[in-house]
C-alpha cells in the first residue's frame, strides 16, 4: 500500500468514526430534549427522570474497560456491530416503557452500553492505528462529532417529538439504527483494522512506545489517576448541567423549540472549540491549552447563571459559544496524552479503564444535578456545584508533573 492509498483509506476511518459519533453521541445528549416530554407524561421528579441519564453516563464508563478489551480480542467491527444492534433495540424498547424501571432498563444501562461500543474507546484506538502523531487532530476531529450531532440530533427530535411525539420519535431512532447494521456489516473490516504500514515504520523506534504496560502497572503510574481525575470531575462539572439545559431555558422564558435550537448550535461551537484548542496544542503548548479551555468553560457557567436574572440573547449566545465550544475539547488531548504514555497491546484496556473516569462522573454529576434542582427548586446550588467540579478538574494541570509538561 502506498502512502497516498494509506492517507485515503485513514481519512475514510475517520469519516467512518466521526459518522458513529454523530449519532451515538447525538442520541445521548438528545435526552435534553425528551426530559421535560417524559416527566410530563408520568409526573417524575426531575431527579428521577435525569437518573435514566445518570445510568446511561454510568453504563458508557463502566463499559468502557470491557469493550477496550472487546476491541484488544475481536477487533472493531465485533464492538460496532454488538453496539448498533443493542442501540437500536433499547431504543425501540423505550419507546414502549410504561414504568421507570423499563426506561432505566432500556435507556441507561442497554443503551449506555451500545453508546460505548460506537464511542470514544474504540474509535480512538481504531484513529490510533492510523494516525500516528497526527492523532490529537484526529481525535479533535472525531470529538467534534459530539457538536455536529448535539447540532443535527436535538432540533430532530424536538420537531419529531412535537410531530409523533416522544415515543414515536424513539420508535424513529431505533429503526435507523438497526437500518445502520447492514453497511457497517458489508464494511472492509480487515482493511480498516489493519492500520497504517507507514505509520508502524515511522514510529517503531519511538522511545515513548512501552509494549510492557499492563493494566495494573499503569494504575502504578501517577499519570493513570491524574488523567482518571480530571475526567471524573470535569465531567461531573460539564454534565451536571447539559441533560437539564434544554428545561433551563425554558424555565427561564424560553420556547421549547427555540431552547432546543439554541443548544443545538453549541454543535456548531464545538466543531469550532474542538479545532481551535488542539490548533493552540501546537501554538502555546498542551498545558496552557488545556487550561485556557476550563477558564472558557467556566465563563460560560457564571453566563448561563446570570440568564436567570437576565433572560437576553446576549448571554445566551454567550453562554452557548464558551460552554458548548468547550465540552469535550480537553478529550482529545487528554486520549493523545494516555495513548502517548501507555502505548502497548494492552492500550485499550488502560484507556477505556482510564475513561471509566468520565462516565463515572457524568452519571455522578447529571444525577446530582437533578436531586439539587428537586431539593432546592432552583438551579443555583446545580451552578456552584457544576463551577466547584469544574475548576477541581482543572487542577491537576497546575500540580500533577506529568501534566504539566
Amino acid at each position: 500500500m502506498d502512502l497516498k492509498s494509506s492517507q485515503r483509506i485513514g481519512l475514510s476511518v475517520l469519516g467512518l468514526s466521526f459518522t458513529f459519533a454523530l449519532f451515538g453521541r447525538g442520541l445521548q445528549e438528545s435526552f435534553s430534549v425528551f426530559l421535560l416530554p417524559i416527566s410530563q407524561s408520568f409526573g417524575w421528579d426531575r431527579s428521577e427522570v435525569v437518573s435514566i441519564y445518570s445510568l446511561t453516563a454510568l453504563c458508557v464508563g463502566l463499559s468502557s474497560p470491557l469493550i477496550g478489551r472487546l476491541f484488544d480480542r475481536s477487533g472493531p467491527r465485533t464492538v460496532f456491530v454488538i453496539g448498533l444492534s443493542v442501540l437500536g433495540l433499547s431504543l425501540l424498547a423505550a419507546a414502549y416503557a410504561q414504568h421507570l424501571w423499563q426506561f432505566q432498563l432500556a435507556l441507561g444501562a442497554c443503551f449506555g452500553f451500545a453508546i460505548a461500543c460506537i464511542g470514544n474507546v474504540p474509535n480512538a484506538l481504531l484513529l490510533g492505528r492510523w494516525f500516528g502523531k497526527r492523532l490529537p487532530l484526529a481525535m479533535s476531529v472525531f470529538y467534534s462529532a459530539t457538536g455536529a450531532g448535539v447540532l443535527v440530533m436535538l432540533p430532530l427530535a424536538q420537531l419529531l417529538i412535537d410531530h409523533i411525539e416522544w415515543r414515536g420519535a424513539y420508535r424513529t431512532f431505533g429503526m435507523i439504527a438497526l437500518a445502520l447494521l447492514v453497511p457497517t456489516i458489508l464494511l472492509p473490516w480487515r482493511k480498516i483494522s489493519a492500520g497504517s504500514p507507514h505509520l508502524d515504520k515511522s514510529e517503531k523506534h519511538d522511545d515513548i512506545i512501552d509494549e510492557g504496560w499492563t493494566l495494573v502497572g499503569a494504575m502504578r503510574h501517577h499519570a493513570f489517576w491524574a488523567l482518571f481525575g480530571t475526567f471524573f470531575f470535569t465531567a461531573i462539572g460539564m454534565f451536571a448541567i447539559t441533560p437539564q439545559v434544554v428545561a433551563y431555558l425554558v424555565d427561564v422564558g424560553f420556547p421549547p423549540l427555540q431552547a432546543a435550537t439554541a443548544w443545538g448550535f453549541s454543535g456548531i461551537a464545538l466543531l469550532f472549540g474542538m479545532i481551535g484548542v488542539s490548533w493552540l496544542d501546537g501554538v502555546i503548548g498542551r498545558r496552557p491549552s488545556i487550561l485556557f479551555s476550563y477558564s472558557m468553560s467556566i465563563l460560560g457557567i457564571v453566563m448561563l447563571w446570570l440568564l436567570q436574572w437576565y433572560p437576553n440573547y446576549a448571554l445566551l449566545t454567550g453562554f452557548v459559544v464558551c460552554f458548548g465550544s468547550m465540552i469535550g475539547s480537553r478529550g482529545p488531548l487528554l486520549s493523545a496524552t494516555a495513548m502517548k504514555i501507555f502505548r502497548g497491546k494492552r492500550m485499550g484496556t488502560i484507556y477505556g479503564t482510564i475513561t471509566f473516569g468520565s462516565g463515572l462522573g457524568a452519571a455522578l454529576g447529571s444525577w446530582t444535578g437533578g436531586l439539587l434542582h428537586d431539593w432546592t427548586q432552583s438551579y443555583n446550588a446545580l451552578l456552584a456545584f457544576a463551577l466547584i467540579s469544574v475548576v477541581i478538574g482543572m487542577i491537576p494541570f497546575l500540580v500533577v508533573p506529568a501534566l504539566r509538561r
